[in-house]
């Protein structure tokens, strides 16, 4: 069969505006319309056409070139230069601007504090749109991995022991640079081995600061390329990293409120982040539901008795577990006499509190125990005997508990799933966003209202196409 071959020499009358290569439906125009919507003011970025000096990139423009680049997994300063000179879509939306990738970065770098607040606006024309209800709210966190390698973080013990190795060799050269002087040795060991002790005594400085850094902090780890970020564990092992937060609105799925923290887990964020949501809607929510990593009683008691219904499963019910005749679901507690009663009719009374895990213990006594039938099947501890505890806020895991078992607590729970957990699939598979290109937490959480933010464009661009999207955010405007 025939072939068809092309020709790069063959003359063409292209057309002379770049506006007609972008087609009226092109995701593009969704996100220049998106920015355009945005209130540069409110975020914190200075516009002032009539400023004196050396002519400037419009900010609005380089915003634009920033959250179309994330959507499409483009982050880098130097990939976002090398777009701007050959995609023809980005040169539409800059208007032909070639900012080089130092421009770039300094951008981002300078404004840091205002890509933060990029999401909260998003949302907030969402909101307007009516494309979040802000009835139920679904809460989840992922790790991901920081620009820092694990090899530079640093903990109490393996800094004490390099410490030690470090005292041991410079003793080491101290005692070979004095014998060479007893020797009047004349070979260059003499003028290599100060060089060696001058950058021991540099990494001994280097090393007792950061023991100096960890006994002043509450983290247990220290990076010395990223102090913000923490010591991670998942699937793919031991890295630095952050934890990304993300509330998601049950209506469509869109995310109203995301944040990055330094914690390697999700406990005690259920409340900073659920207040950041309900900022951002301008009301309380009816249901807030996370997993049972957000099972941190201290920080649910304070949605206790208000509009918000909880919905919060403990780690002992998402993991099934057989309490067995003995477990603690067995004890009864007596509010008056503060102590447990046993399966067995005994009491535990009150024997000390926990301050770091905010709990009260309660044993019964070796004593007891040991003449109980029930010895070695309930407890084997032959001195204090059978032990419980009990948490500061026992009756806001004891309501949680119930209220989860509840049919429609156990219907909103299964949706949560299918809700808040193949957000964090689009950022980390399709734009390969599983790591951060910045440093420092301020930085980390640009970065992750940009890409949280491109999340929602791609949702509103499938339920609305481009064309109604950008004829509905012309009716909106955030200044």
């Amino acid at each position: 069969m025939a072939y068809r071959y092309g020709n790069r020499s063959q003359a063409a009358l292209f057309p002379a505006c770049v506006e007609d290569y972008v087609a009226a439906d092109a995701p593009v125009r969704a996100y220049d319309a998106i920015v355009e919507a945005l209130d540069l003011a409110a975020l914190g970025i200075a516009w002032d056409p009539d400023q004196v000096g050396n002519s400037a990139y419009d900010p609005r423009a380089m915003l634009k070139l920033l959250v179309y680049g994330y959507s499409y997994g483009v982050r880098s300063s130097r990939k976002l230069e090398r777009e701007c000179h050959n995609n023809v879509t980005f040169m539409w939306l800059v208007g032909g601007l070639t900012p080089d990738h130092k421009t770039i970065a300094e951008y981002r770098r300078r404004h840091r504090q205002a890509l933060k607040r990029v999401l909260g606006q998003c949302a907030q024309i969402c909101v307007r749109l009516e494309l979040i209800a802000g009835n139920v709210l679904f809460m989840d966190g992922s790790r991901l991995r920081a620009n820092a390698s694990i090899q530079h973080s640093w903990t109490v013990e393996r800094a004490t022991e390099a410490l030690a190795e470090i005292e041991g060799r410079i003793e080491r050269l101290l005692a070979d640079c004095e014998a060479a002087d007893q020797q009047e040795q004349e070979t260059g060991s003499l003028v290599r081995m100060p060089a060696e002790l001058q950058d021991a005594e540099v990494l001994r400085t280097k090393v007792t600061a950061i023991l100096q850094e960890l006994a002043q902090g509450e983290r247990s780890s220290f990076n010395t390329t990223d102090p913000d970020c923490s010591r991670m564990h998942s699937r793919q092992g031991n890295h630095a990293g952050y934890t990304g937060q993300i509330v998601v609105d049950d209506q469509h799925g869109l995310i109203v409120q995301g944040d990055v923290v330094s914690a390697n887990h999700d406990w005690g964020q259920f409340t900073p982040q659920l207040r950041q949501a309900h900022e951002t809607l301008g009301h309380c929510c009816a249901v807030a539901c996370a997993d049972a990593g957000y099972a941190e009683y201290q920080d649910l008691a304070a949605w206790d008795g208000g509009p918000t219904d909880v919905i919060v499963p403990s780690p002992r019910q998402v993991q099934r577990a057989d309490a067995g005749p003995f477990g603690k679901s067995r004890f009864v507690y007596d509010a008056e006499a503060d102590a447990y009663r046993c399966p067995a009719g005994q009491y535990l009374h009150f024997h000390g509190f926990e301050r770091e895990r905010k709990r009260r213990n309660y044993v019964a006594g070796g004593a007891v125990c040991r003449a109980c039938a029930h010895f070695g099947r309930c407890t084997t501890n032959a001195v204090s005997g059978r032990k419980v505890t009990r948490l500061a806020a026992e009756e806001t895991r004891a309501r949680l508990e119930r209220r989860y078992v509840q049919a429609d607590a156990q219907a909103i729970y299964r949706r949560r799933k299918g809700r808040v957990e193949h957000q964090f699939g689009h950022l980390k598979r399709n734009l390969r966003a599983g790591y951060f290109l910045l440093r420092g937490l301020a930085g980390v959480r640009a970065e992750w209202s940009l890409l949280t933010c491109v999340f929602n464009v791609v949702r509103m661009i499938g339920m609305l196409g481009v064309p109604t999207l950008v004829a509905r955010l012309a009716t909106v405007h955030m200044g």
